[in-house]
């Protein structure tokens, strides 16, 4: 009846797990944080609206969570022109061949994000800075290619600004990454995926300096409702390896309420607007982790 996809790398797949979820009449959920994957998942709406099932995408901490974040502070302005956010793996969680893939895939490639209104081309794992983390130590960060640099411009066409990073959480190993997507960007490299595996187990050299440790911001920037500046930061702290979990919750809530008949939606769409971050942290604590959270503003 539902069908969960994980398996990645998603940034190399198309959808043909989707297709054949729809000719099976089975509704479709998956964790991608592709951007074209999440961004193109659209072009199966009217199939699935036709074969009556949900095919959702991006079920996961971007877009599933990210969005549901500004949803939920989105009343307290009245011009949202800035989110700036952020993950900080821990070194012992960063551990799957996929999720390298993944993130290596861009490594040094352009692609386009929203700065000061306007479409511009920035370098995976590149734009380094040094950020602090609720509960944890300062972290080098990255650029990320993710879905949200697209479906955000159109959900909250007031963004001046749109950035997305991660950061690794030895120094050492963030800025070889660095220094190596430079050498990509520079084409003296090949692409980074193509040394995904060797580079993974590379870094389980230094896991005896590592914690599984994982931390998440997103800052909101813009106009109060008395037009006054206005911003918002919502943190998330996980310890004990429990940071793994946070990406999962969308497809919980989604696949629960396809299940018990509360959620009749049909189509294809990307994972924005289907959570609330009331539900998401309501499901975090039912699941007894050790992850907390705080907003201030």
């Amino acid at each position: 009846n539902i069908v969960i996809h994980t398996s990645g790398p998603f940034q190399s797949q198309d959808h043909i797990v989707a297709k054949v979820c729809i000719e099976a009449k089975a509704h479709y959920i998956d964790l991608s944080d592709s951007r074209e994957f999440v961004t193109k998942i659209d072009e199966l709406d009217q199939t699935a609206k036709t074969h009556e099932v949900l095919i959702v995408s991006g079920a996961s901490s971007v877009p599933g969570l990210s969005s549901a974040i500004i949803d939920n502070y989105l009343p307290e302005f009245s011009e949202l022109t800035s989110v700036d956010y952020a993950i900080a793996t821990g070194q012992l969680t960063n551990q799957g061949l996929a999720t390298t893939e993944g993130v290596l895939s861009y490594a040094g490639k352009p692609f386009k994000s929203i700065i000061d209104g306007k479409k511009q081309s920035i370098y995976g794992w590149q734009g380094l800075r040094l950020k602090k983390f609720w509960h944890l130590n300062k972290r080098f960060l990255g650029n990320c290619d993710v879905p949200d640099l697209d479906l955000f411009t159109k959900r909250y066409p007031s963004l001046q600004n749109i950035r997305f990073q991660a950061g690794l959480e030895l120094k050492a190993l963030h800025l070889i990454l660095f220094l190596m997507a430079g050498l990509v960007r520079c084409r003296l490299l090949p692409p980074l995926n193509k040394f995904a595996s060797f580079m993974l187990k590379a870094s389980h050299l230094f896991n005896r300096f590592g914690k599984d440790n994982t931390g998440f911001y997103m800052t909101l920037s813009g106009l109060s409702k008395t037009n006054i500046k206005k911003a918002i930061r919502f943190d998330i702290y996980a310890k004990g390896g429990d940071g793994l979990y946070i990406p999962c919750v969308p497809a919980i809530l989604l696949a629960e309420r396809i299940a018990n008949g509360s959620l009749k939606q049909t189509g294809a769409t990307a994972c924005v607007g289907l959570i609330n971050l009331k539900d998401y942290l309501k499901t975090l604590k039912r699941l007894n982790l050790n992850i907390i959270w705080q907003d201030t503003q």
